[in-house]
This record gives structure tokens, C-alpha cells and sequence, in this order.
């Protein structure tokens, strides 16, 4: 069985080490549905004054065509100016890298930022793609038939979790 990381003590790792890198331009979005729960808890800690982003990019991915929509798509909501903004995109586990892909497209229809930045809770490898974070909670090993999800309860505590992968 593999051991999972505590989350918790991940978002307060990615809070010291994403501290110093804070500016005057630096903006958050983050990616339904783990990654808005990530970002929720890091703008937060971070006390940024620009508003959070929220981002569903199901419409933006290169599988839509083959996958569809397997759940209800949420409204991608940009507060601010993305143009010469310094972003932290926030997704809860990075895997493929097609997710981080399709949230980059969708960005630069807002505009054009000056940097964009990947955070992640965790890593469990398995790109297809050459997109790397460049701030990672935690590589976690996952075995090839399972998922690595991120809950939330209902006290707002975060928790990783395997589960058994979907057959497509």
C-alpha cells in the first residue's frame, strides 16, 4: 500500500516556499475542482489582494471529443487582468500534463501574463507532455491502475486519496 503524504502539511509547505516569490503582480488561478480547493487555502495564507481566478477547463482539453463531459462544467471566472500578471496556476495532482496544457490555452484567451507559474500539491509522474511544477508539495508514487485525488471535508481539511482508476 502506498502512503500518502499529509496534505495539510503540504499547503503549509507550498505557503513558506511560495512566500518569498509574492510581488505586486502576482495573481492566482486555480483549476476545478482539487485545485480550487489548493488555491482557496494558498490565496488565503498568502493574503493576496488580487482576486482568486477559477478555472474549469473542460472545453480546452485535447480528449474532449472522446471524454465529453463527465460532469457539470463550472463558469471560469478571471477577476483581474491576466496581461502582464505574474500567475500561479494551482492544480491539486500533476500527472499527464495535458490539464496544465489546456488551462495555458485558455489563460492567453484572457491574455497575455508576464510568467506563469505551476503549483502543485503533488507529482505522481507519468507525463506525456514537457510541462514540469516549479512548486511541488510532494512526488508521490502511484500505482499505474489507481488515481491520486484530493478530498475535501466538510471542516475544510484536505486529504489525499487513492482510488481505483476509471476504465475508459
Amino acid at each position: 500500500m502506498t502512503k500518502l503524504p499529509d496534505a495539510e502539511k503540504l499547503c503549509a509547505q507550498l505557503v513558506t516556499e511560495l512566500k518569498p516569490h509574492i510581488g505586486q503582480k502576482t495573481a492566482m488561478v486555480g483549476l476545478y475542482t482539487g485545485g480550487v480547493w489548493l488555491a482557496e487555502r494558498l490565496h488565503k495564507e498568502l493574503a493576496l489582494k488580487t482576486p482568486l481566478g477559477l478555472m474549469d477547463i473542460a472545453f480546452y482539453r485535447d480528449d474532449y471529443s472522446a471524454r465529453g463531459l463527465k460532469h457539470d462544467p463550472k463558469r471560469t471566472k478571471i477577476p483581474f487582468d491576466v496581461n502582464g500578471a505574474e500567475l500561479l496556476l494551482v492544480d491539486d495532482v500533476l500527472n499527464s500534463g495535458r490539464t496544465v496544457r489546456a488551462a495555458m490555452n485558455e489563460l492567453f484567451d484572457y491574455g497575455r501574463p508576464a510568467s506563469i507559474s505551476l503549483v502543485v500539491l503533488a507529482d505522481r509522474g507519468g507525463r506525456q507532455l514537457p510541462i514540469a511544477a516549479q512548486y511541488c508539495g510532494a512526488k508521490v508514487d502511484v500505482p499505474g491502475d489507481m488515481r491520486l485525488r484530493l478530498n475535501r471535508e466538510v471542516n475544510g481539511k484536505l486529504a489525499l486519496a487513492l482510488e481505483k482508476q476509471n476504465a475508459a
